[in-house]
C-alpha cells in the first residue's frame, strides 16, 4: 500500500468571475452596458442616491436616499396643504423668515442633486459605452442636470425677489383682524410731478374684501371731493373739527401733503403721515374702518403695467394723451397722442395715461378708467402670468409701492385675492355716474352710508307673494283698531342716476371721427364738441 500526499490547492493567478454588471461593467456586452448608464441615470433622475446605492458607494446613497425621502415627504405635505390649507402654505412662502429657510433647502437640494449626477456620471464610465452611446449618455446627464437642478434655483431666484420686494413694501407688524367681516384698504395712485409741492394721490380707491368668500367692492372717491369729515377719535378730529371744509383749496387730494408738511407730528411713529391722513379720511366718508393702505407712485406705474406684460382693455371712447401744461394753469398744449375705441392691450405708457387723462371730461370718466385698470390687472394676474413674469413684476412692484400691510400676513390676502376672482367685482362712485356730478362738492354723508352698506351687503332677493284670493289683502282705507300701525317705511336709498347715452360717433353727415379730426379740434380750441365727442370715455371694461 503506498500513500501519497494530499493535493495543496494553489492560488490561482487570474481574477475572479464578476457576474454582477451593475457593479461590474467591465466583462459585460455592450448593450448591457448601455442598459446600465440609462437605468442609473433614471434611478438618480427621480430617486436621488438609489443608484449609489445599487452600484457605487453605499454609505454615500444611503445618506442621499434618506434625503430624498424627506424632501419627497416635504414635497407631499405641501400638496396636502395646498389642498386643505392653502393660506398657511402661501404665508410660509411670503413670510421673510420662514421664505429664507426654504431658499436655503432648494439650494441644498439643487447642489446635492447635482453632486449625485455626478457621482453617477463617473459609476457609469463612459469609457466603458460605445461612442455612439457615450455621447448621448453624456447630453442625457446635462439635459437632466438643467431640468433638474437649473429649475429649482431658478425656484429659489424667485423666491429669493419676492422676498426682496415684499421686505421693501410692506412693514413687520400684527396681523389685522376683519372689521364687520371685511378687510378695508385704501388704494392711492401718488403722483409727485416736478410742477407739484409732494406727492398727492390722483386717484383714491377703497377695496373692500369679505374676510370669508373674498367678495370684493370697489368705492371710488373723486380726488376733487370736498368736506371730508373725520371720526372723534382721529387724530384730524382736533385740527378740522368741521371736516376738511375750506373750499376749493381743501379737495381731499391736497390732505396728503397737508399733513405731510404741516401736521405730520399727529401720526407719531408712522412711516408715511399722509396716508394715515387719508386712511381717516375716506373712513370717515364712507362709514367704514380702514384698515390699512397701498400707495402706488404713477410716475413707476408704466414700469409694473410693463412687466406685467400690457394690459387689455375695451377702451370704450376716445382717450387723449395731454400735452404739457407749460403755464401751469391747467390750459394744455393739444394732446401728443390718442387711445382709441375698442379692445386693445395697452402697454405701461398708455395704461397710465387711459388711467390719468381727464381733459374735456368730468373727473369721474377718469374714476371709471381707473376702475377698468384694476380689474382688467386681477383679471390677467392669473398663475401662469405671475409665474412667468414674477421677477420683473417683483421689481418693479417694489420700486413704486408703498404699504403698511403687515407682511406677515400677506398669504391670507393672497388666498383672498385668488377667492375674489371667482366672484364679480361690484363698484361704486361718490359721483357720477352714481350720483349728481355736483354731489361731491355738498355730500350728505348718511346717503353715502346707506349706498355704501347696500353695496357691501345688498338685501336677498324676495320670493314672490302666492297668487290667490288668500294673498290678497281686505280693502280697507284704514287700519282696524286692534291692527298695529305699521313701521315707518326705512329711508330710501338713490337709485344711481343712469347716465348719459355716449356719444361714440358724430352724425351720419358729419366727418367721421378718427384721431385726424379730433386733434384738430384741439388745436382749433373747440372745447364743446371735444367734450360731446369724449363724454363717453369712461364707459370701458376689461378686455
Amino acid at each position: 500500500m503506498s500513500f501519497s500526499s494530499p493535493k495543496v490547492s494553489r492560488p490561482s493567478n487570474r481574477p475572479p468571475l464578476l457576474t454582477n454588471p451593475a457593479r461590474f461593467p467591465e466583462p459585460a456586452s455592450a448593450p448591457v452596458r448601455s442598459k446600465r448608464a440609462w437605468i442609473l441615470l433614471v434611478l438618480t433622475l427621480f430617486l436621488p442616491g438609489s443608484a449609489q446605492l445599487v452600484a457605487g458607494n453605499k454609505r454615500l446613497g444611503r445618506i442621499a436616499l434618506r434625503c430624498t425621502f424627506v424632501v419627497w415627504a416635504l414635497v407631499i405635505a405641501a400638496v396636502v396643504l395646498v389642498l386643505v390649507n392653502r393660506e398657511a402654505l402661501l404665508n410660509l412662502f411670503t413670510n421673510p423668515y420662514s421664505s429664507l429657510l426654504i431658499i436655503m433647502v432648494i439650494v441644498a437640494v439643487a447642489v446635492g442633486w447635482a453632486i449625485m449626477f455626478l457621482n453617477t456620471l463617473k459609476i457609469i464610465r463612459p469609457n466603458l459605452l460605445a461612442p455612439g452611446m457615450r455621447g448621448m449618455v453624456s447630453i442625457a446627464m446635462v439635459v437632466l442636470m438643467v431640468l433638474t437642478t437649473g429649475t429649482l434655483g431658478y425656484g429659489a431666484f424667485l423666491i429669493n425677489s419676492g422676498r426682496n420686494a415684499i421686505s421693501s413694501i410692506f412693514q413687520a407688524g400684527p396681523d389685522m383682524k376683519p372689521v364687520d367681516g371685511r378687510y378695508n384698504f385704501l388704494l392711492m395712485g401718488g403722483d409727485a410731478g416736478e410742477d407739484r409741492t409732494g406727492r398727492r394721490p390722483d386717484s383714491i380707491m377703497v377695496v373692500s374684501v369679505d374676510a370669508k368668500t373674498g367678495q370684493a367692492a370697489t368705492i371710488s372717491i373723486p380726488r376733487n371731493f370736498q368736506n371730508a369729515r373725520f371720526e372723534p377719535d382721529s387724530p384730524l378730529w382736533g385740527v378740522y373739527p368741521d371736516g376738511y371744509n375750506c373750499g376749493d383749496n381743501c379737495i381731499i387730494n391736497f390732505l396728503y401733503s397737508d399733513v405731510t408738511n404741516n401736521h405730520p407730528d399727529l401720526y407719531p411713529g408712522a412711516s408715511d403721515p399722509g396716508a394715515n391722513a387719508m386712511m381717516d379720511a375716506a373712513g370717515g366718508i364712507l362709514g367704514l374702518t380702514i384698515q390699512g393702505y397701498v400707495l402706488i407712485d404713477m410716475a413707476g406705474f408704466s414700469n409694473l403695467i410693463d412687466a406685467l406684460g400690457g394690459v387689455t382693455v375695451n377702451v370704450g371712447g376716445w382717450v387723449p394723451i395731454s400735452g404739457d401744461d407749460v403755464n401751469g394753469t391747467g390750459d394744455h398744449l393739444p394732446p401728443t397722442g390718442w387711445i382709441a375705441p375698442g379692445v386693445q392691450k395697452l402697454d405701461g405708457y398708455h395704461a397710465l395715461w387711459f388711467a390719468r387723462s381727464r381733459e374735456w371730461v368730468l373727473e369721474y370718466n377718469r374714476s371709471q378708467r381707473q376702475q377698468c385698470i384694476q380689474a382688467a390687472m386681477l383679471a390677467q394676474m392669473d398663475p401662469a402670468t405671475i409665474f412667468t413674469k414674477f421677477s420683473a413684476l417683483a421689481d418693479a412692484g417694489a420700486k413704486v409701492v408703498e404699504s403698511d400691510l403687515p407682511a406677515g400676513q400677506l398669504g391670507s390676502f393672497v388666498s383672498l385675492a385668488l377667492k375674489s376672482k371667482s366672484h364679480s367685482l361690484s363698484r361704486l362712485t361718490i359721483g357720477p355716474p352714481d350720483f349728481d356730478k355736483d354731489f361731491p362738492t355738498y355730500p350728505d354723508f348718511d346717503v353715502i352710508h346707506q349706498r355704501v352698506q347696500t353695496l357691501l351687503n345688498p338685501p336677498a332677493a324676495k320670493e314672490p307673494a302666492p297668487e290667490g284670493p288668500a294673498s290678497q289683502a281686505p280693502a280697507s282705507d284704514a287700519p282696524a283698531a286692534d291692527t298695529p300701525a305699521p313701521d315707518a317705511p326705512a329711508p330710501e336709498v338713490p337709485a344711481a342716476p343712469v347716465p348719459e347715452a355716449p356719444a361714440p360717433e358724430a352724425p351720419s353727415d358729419g366727418p367721421e371721427i378718427t384721431a385726424e379730426y379730433l386733434q384738430q379740434l384741439a388745436i382749433n380750441g373747440d372745447a364743446v364738441t371735444l367734450g360731446a365727442l369724449l363724454s363717453n370715455n369712461g364707459t370701458c371694461s376689461p378686455g
